[in-house]
């Protein structure tokens, strides 16, 4: 069974970074691309990152490249976040997603087919 914890989130000021975590088990890890998503209050789930199987490429929605980075680490069976420059705008709650049948770079949600519970992000002005 395939099970994705996210950690890491919390209260952070404006300006402030956070690096979030995604524990990852009974998948083969090192042969999944992996994604980042998150979901706004009153809003829908949206795209932020995506990391093909060996971290070698990344994609990130547009408006997030500059602040946002994702990596992995095969070994230990670790997605992670690094979340720079923190605006209320990113206030959400944010998801770790493993692809259904890819190793390649995924954009969109129904390219996923395991989630985990998500974490929240909050940030305050």
């Amino acid at each position: 069974q395939v099970h994705l914890v996210e950690s890491g989130g919390g209260l952070v000021q404006a300006g402030g970074s956070l690096r979030l975590s995604c524990a990852a088990s009974g998948l083969t890890f090192g042969n999944t691309a992996m994604g980042w998503f998150r979901q706004a209050p009153g809003k829908e789930r949206e795209f932020v990152a995506t990391i093909n199987w060996s971290g070698s490429l990344s994609q990130y929605q547009d408006s997030l490249e500059d602040r946002f980075t994702v990596s992995r680490d095969n070994f230990k069976k670790m997605l992670y976040l690094q979340m720079d420059i923190l605006n209320t705008e990113d206030t959400a709650v944010y998801y770790c997603a493993a692809a259904a049948n890819s190793r390649d770079t995924a954009t969109r949600q129904n390219q996923y087919g395991y989630w985990g519970q998500g974490t929240q992000v909050t940030v305050s002005s």
